[in-house]
């Protein structure tokens, strides 16, 4: 799966919108939306912020695995 499905995946299955998405990482819904549609690439650091959020690991959100292993802790 790409990062771009996979992080529309995981936020249709919590119930969010894009504009609360968006709103989290302080960008717009259209930005969101081309994130989500494959059109943008999605930053390394809005990809941490989303992880952590969700609380998944970056190699689940971004695709590199399907196995859904919660964010690491320090």
């Amino acid at each position: 799966m790409k990062y771009n499905e996979r992080i529309r995946e995981i936020r249709e299955d919590n119930s969010l919108t894009q504009q609360k998405i968006a709103d989290l990482l302080h960008i717009g819904q259209r930005t969101y939306a081309d994130y989500e549609s494959g059109k943008t690439r999605i930053p390394v650091d809005s990809l941490l912020i989303l992880a952590r959020f969700y609380d998944v690991s970056l190699d689940y959100i971004t695709g590199a695995s399907n196995i859904r292993s919660a964010y690491p802790v320090k």
